[in-house]
């Protein structure tokens, strides 16, 4: 016996059923989409595997820094005047070539191959700075009102990169640790994490953001809208703070009675 063809009420129930599922699909997307979007929310890119950050902003901070140590008399710094700044170049150079353009290479010696050219570079800039003040109280130092301004603000400019150097490098294990999401909590809370419908959905923090941090925090002596969270960051605040307001108060004292 043959198939019959279905009727044309069959066929219109069928097309209206068909109707109906996409219907109920135009219906149900708004809200999938607004689920996801939850989801990211819920989850902002600071705390998910996201790409490395750009190279070029922390290499031309390290630059100036070797720059300003340059710059200083030689009276103020570590003889030979041109050791740490030739091996805070070097160190550079061989994190560059390792990892050129974004920070993603997750290795040991990678890591403490940059937290070794931080070190060095605050160390040249401690040691300028405790000459400086050394000089000043004893009266040997500050001759000239403009050389002494320039000389303090070189180190004062170089203290503000090699803190930010220290809390981008430190925060949530590094820049490396921040991109694969491996640490939870941050040690520093940035207003975009607490108010994240007010943050692009991509957001995260990057270098500049450490560096607005230690320059706010040299200049306020005080956290302004960044709040340092694990004890480590509160100590290495108040240390730069501390730092921060010697090398200000003694280098403009000298100043002002020089020129008076």
């Amino acid at each position: 016996m043959s198939e019959r063809d279905p009727g044309p009420g069959e066929a219109g129930g069928a097309g209206t059923e068909a109707e109906r599922l996409d219907r109920i699909e135009a219906l149900l997307a708004p809200a999938v989409a607004g689920l996801e979007e939850a989801g990211r929310r819920l989850r902002p890119a600071w705390r998910r595997v996201t790409r490395g950050e750009p190279r070029w902003p922390s290499m031309l901070a390290v630059l100036a820094a070797v720059v300003l140590q340059w710059l200083l008399p030689e009276r103020l710094t570590i003889h030979p005047d041109w050791l740490l700044p030739g091996l805070e170049t070097a160190l550079l150079v061989v994190l560059v070539a390792a990892d050129p353009f974004r920070i993603e290479r997750a290795s040991p010696l990678y890591r403490w191959t940059g937290l070794a050219l931080i070190a060095l570079i605050s160390t040249a800039n401690g040691w300028s700075a405790v000459r400086l003040a050394v000089g000043l109280v004893r009266g040997v130092e500050g001759g000239d009102a403009g050389q002494l301004l320039v000389t303090g603000g070189g180190i004062w400019l170089t203290n503000v990169i090699a803190f930010a150097l220290w809390y981008w490098e430190s925060d949530r294990g590094g820049p490396v640790a921040r991109a694969r999401g491996v640490r939870r909590y941050p040690d520093f809370l940035f207003p975009q994490m607490a108010t994240p419908q007010l943050a692009p959905e991509h957001w995260e923090p990057q270098f500049a953001d450490y560096l607005y941090l230690s320059f706010t925090n040299a200049t306020a002596f005080s956290p302004t809208d960044v709040m340092p969270l694990s004890r480590w960051a509160k100590l290495l605040m108040l240390l730069q703070a501390a730092v921060s307001l010697l090398t200000v108060v003694l280098v403009v004292a000298r100043a002002v009675n020089i020129l008076k």
